[in-house]
């Protein structure tokens, strides 16, 4: 039976090979990506799904994407939330947020919220939000400064973001959809060295090289979630074994308010 898979930052990746894999499968993909460069690498490789093109980083952009999908989508039966961009510089967007928490955190918030109505509809819903959960540190929330105004740190935007990620996980509640926090740890995907600059990018694509785990190893245990997904309402797993999440309800509810007034703010 074909089924409806969103998968946003379906172009490039770990996204573009679930595309790959689940078009094969006879599955509906639709896989959304920023740019036309993307657009046709999937038609390229995966003639058979429909690329989306959307700015992902935008609260407004995103709001538009959801109102689109639902329409033409009544009913989605997965929702893979893949897509990321490794900013070493604080960037800011044009709604004035950090980009990596607009995108690692409040565009995933708003893809699961806007299309809550299409996913229940489905016969086994699921969520699976590929993000740094269960990593052996944990990333901090900056409660005095989400924006990271003060002091912006790669490395710091992106933990925050994966223990966000934990934290609306937690947060979500659905009557039938499951939620799946999804660790791939170190993947090669081809432009982790891209954000950086020389020295770094070169030493970035050796060690990328010598101990990333190839895509190709990375899908299979992802995809089987999105076929058959876990019984329980979230679940977490880290490189396909299951995690323990050590978080707490208050905090979780506090962030989603917190990133529900800020993505209601700058809709208006």
């Amino acid at each position: 039976m074909s089924r409806t898979i969103v998968i946003t930052g379906g172009t490039s990746g770990i996204g573009l090979a679930l595309a790959r894999h689940h078009t094969a499968r006879g599955d509906l993909v639709i896989a959304v990506g920023s740019g036309e460069a993307g657009g046709r690498r999937l038609r390229d490789q995966v003639p058979k799904a429909r690329f989306v093109q959307a700015d992902l980083s935008s609260v407004a952009g995103t709001h538009e994407l959801t109102d689109r999908l639902r329409a033409d989508h009544p009913v989605i039966d997965a929702l893979v939330l893949a897509a990321f961009r490794y900013n070493p510089a604080r960037v800011e967007t044009p709604e004035g947020l950090e980009h990596t928490f607009a995108l690692y955190v409040v565009n995933r918030w708003l893809m699961a919220e806007g299309l809550r109505d299409s996913l229940e509809r489905a016969p086994a819903p699921v969520i699976v939000n590929l993000c740094g959960a269960g990593a052996r540190r944990p990333g901090r929330i900056r409660w005095d400064d989400l924006q990271l105004t003060a002091g912006y740190g790669a490395i710091a935007a992106t933990m925050q973001g994966a223990r966000a990620g934990e934290l609306l996980g937690t947060a979500y509640t659905a009557e039938r959809t499951r939620y799946v926090l999804y660790n791939p740890v170190f993947v090669a995907t081809g432009g982790l060295h891209q954000p950086f600059r020389q020295p770094l990018r070169g030493i970035v694509r050796v060690l990328s090289a010598a101990f990333a785990q190839p895509v190709a190893r990375a899908v299979p245990p992802i995809a089987a979630l999105v076929d058959r997904p876990p019984a329980e309402r979230l679940t977490a797993y880290r490189k396909g074994r299951p995690v323990v999440l050590s978080v707490d309800r208050e905090e979780a509810l506090r962030l989603e308010e917190i990133v529900r007034a800020q993505a209601r703010r700058r809709a208006r």
